[in-house]
């Protein structure tokens, strides 16, 4: 009777030794606002942008500041110091409950399925996940403002993350304050490694108050694109497979004095590929997509991104927040003689109560001005027929 009880407390040591080795957590941000605008186009867009109609527009919309989320991470001990890493991470839309897609199909684990190791040489991703243009965030609005600040910019220059399919990715350990990361994206085409191909690398360093970045991504054309913006816009390029299509560089830096942080940052993305308008519809593209910068038959080439902002802490839990991004466009002329520039800017206003660690309240006013550019729409308000639009949100944010 003595051994087998020392036989099984022997083998509950060992049992519970294995499980402080391993873990698995599960995680989640459910985040919904209501949200108002003005100005939404209510037909299908005629030549040179305009439409037969606008008018005001609620709705209640899911992930204003973070996409709502479900995940599951987890890390094993191997010893020597080596770890296996996993993440699953699927998004959703909290007003209807439905599975968020790339392609009109729902995706289960579209906002990152990743495996690999960690060490004391940092970790080694593959499967579906971001860039550091996606980390790097942290530095500019997209951490205050989230989606809100996305169409008229960081849509385009993947600071609200957007995904590389079939990629490695690696990143630094912690040095001094510095982390860098590489990462390559597969075509996946028999016979050319270029299509499809895409690769981005960069590095942010932070040190007390200061926070720096600087980041590149370039993605090629192809019949299966790593680079997912390349998948849902894939008909508005021309070229070959194997072309370069998109090409981001961004910088930036944040620095907090004393209650307020300020930032500023500055992203150049370049659109070789892009081909004047086809016809079908200013707003949208071939494939359905918003073509966010068209104006009459149009397309943009180049954009240079400026931001600056603010996020003030009144009192710990009370935050004032503003912003505002300004967006110089070059278009592809089609020979009409239409503005080959155009510009887009949108000023943010803002406040965020914490009501504890995990529970916020926010509240956001926008407007936004397009000038020889097509009025994208703020956020998800829905693009606008006129050169200037206004969006008013109030939201909950819960992390658990």
């Amino acid at each position: 009777m003595k051994k087998s009880l020392i036989a099984l407390a022997v083998l509950g040591a060992i049992a519970g030794a294995a499980q402080a080795q391993s873990s698995v957590t599960i995680y989640g941000i459910v985040d919904t606002g209501i949200t108002y605008t003005n100005k939404v186009s209510t037909a299908n867009a005629g030549t040179n942008g305009t439409s037969s109609a606008t008018g005001s527009k609620f709705a209640v919309n899911s992930g204003i500041i973070q996409g709502s989320r479900l995940g599951f991470k987890g890390v094993e001990d191997l010893g020597g110091g080596l770890k296996a890493l996993f993440q699953l991470e699927a998004g959703f839309s909290n007003d209807t409950g439905a599975l968020q897609s790339d392609t009109g199909s729902s995706t289960l684990f579209r906002r990152k399925s990743v495996v690999g190791l960690g060490g004391n040489f940092g970790s080694v991703l593959l499967g579906r996940q971001t860039d550091i243009l996606d980390d790097v965030s942290q530095w500019t609005s997209v951490q205050d403002f989230g989606g809100v600040t996305g169409s008229v910019g960081h849509n385009l220059d993947r600071l609200e993350g957007t995904r590389t399919n079939n990629s490695i990715r690696y990143n630094t350990p912690d040095l001094s304050g510095f982390t860098g990361s590489l990462i390559y994206g597969f075509g996946e085409t028999a016979g050319q490694t270029s299509s499809g191909q895409s690769f981005g690398l960069g590095g942010q360093y932070a040190n007390g108050p200061l926070g720096l970045f600087a980041a590149y991504y370039q993605s090629k054309k192809g019949n299966t694109p790593s680079d997912v913006s390349l998948v849902n816009n894939a008909p508005a390029f021309a070229g070959n497979a194997g072309d370069t299509a998109l090409k981001t560089f961004s910088l930036g830096a944040s620095y907090q004095a004393g209650p307020a942080r300020l930032y500023g940052n500055w992203s150049r993305v370049k659109q070789p590929l892009a081909t004047a308008w086809n016809g079908t519809s200013v707003l949208t593209s071939a494939s359905g997509a918003p073509n966010f910068y068209s104006v009459g038959s149009i397309n943009n080439s180049k954009a240079d991104i400026f931001e600056l902002g603010v996020n003030y802490a009144v009192t710990a839990p009370l935050h004032l927040l503003g912003s505002v991004q300004y967006n110089k466009l070059t278009f592809v002329p089609d020979g009409t003689g239409l503005n080959s520039n155009g510009k887009l800017i949108q000023y943010n206003l803002g406040t965020d109560y914490f009501l504890s660690k995990r529970t916020d309240l926010y509240a956001f006013a926008s407007y936004l001005q397009a000038k020889n550019a097509a009025n994208p729409g703020i956020e998800n308000g829905g693009t606008g027929d006129a050169t200037n639009q206004t969006a008013v949100t109030v939201g909950i944010r819960h992390k658990f």
